[in-house]
């Protein structure tokens, strides 16, 4: 497909470690107000992936274009259209959580920060923590907190790595309709997932990682999680 207008270009990417790769070669374009789910079995290479794709390893071979630019993890063009969660709890361990949001929301230069904080706050059930710091927040709610921090944030493409991960079924609902909401206003999402309700309601599109990666249809991609 042509990658006009295209917020993602990845064009024959090998993703892994030590000149080894973890997968096939992936070449994908997304566009705005599209949700591409990943998905594929267990050890597959699916976080790998995401990771190179967000700048935070360096890939094999291939390319990475974001809105046409190569990514670049230290400019601040990639830092304000770029935001990604991962699965890695890194906090500031003498702020609160209220003000680990703050710090985002002022960063960002978002109005309101103080507003935009308190609804987050109420969104991810966190208000009666908001001023202890992380250490004293369960498994669950870090992983609230780390969302918050992710999804809050303006962005043009949202990388989300299993964020399904360590929520109750009514919050991963919640989550189904922050993503849909956030491309139906025009954002692109990558969202690597094995919740096959969430790859259904929300992703436009699905790409299987395996040794040799395809794109399928969202309730094909569902079948293929299910089994890993």
């Amino acid at each position: 497909m042509a990658d006009l207008g295209a917020v993602l270009k990845v064009e024959r990417l090998l993703a892994g470690y030590a000149d080894s790769p973890v997968c096939g070669e992936v070449t994908v374009d997304l566009r705005p107000g599209e949700v591409l789910g990943v998905v594929g079995l267990n050890g597959a290479g699916k976080s790998t992936v995401a990771r190179t794709i967000a700048g935070r390893q360096l890939p094999l071979s291939g390319t990475v274009t974001i809105q046409s630019v190569p990514v670049s993890p230290d400019a601040v063009r990639f830092r304000r259209s770029v935001a990604a969660v991962f699965d890695d709890d890194l906090f500031f361990p003498s702020l609160t959580v209220r003000e680990h949001l703050l710090l985002v929301a002022r960063g960002h230069s978002m109005e309101n920060p103080d507003r935009t904080v308190n609804a987050e706050l109420e969104f991810f059930g966190l208000e009666g923590r908001a001023d202890v710091v992380p250490d004293a927040l369960s498994s669950g709610q870090r992983r609230r907190l780390l969302l918050a921090a992710g999804l809050m944030r303006p962005s043009t493409l949202m990388i989300l790595d299993e964020p399904e991960q360590r929520l109750d079924p009514l919050m991963r609902d919640a989550l189904a309709h922050r993503i849909a909401g956030h491309a139906q206003d025009g954002g692109a999402v990558l969202l690597v997932t094995h919740d096959p309700a969430l790859l259904v309601s929300v992703a436009s599109r699905c790409l299987v990682i395996d040794d040799v990666v395809n794109e399928v249809k969202p309730e094909q991609g569902a079948s293929t999680i299910a089994r890993s």
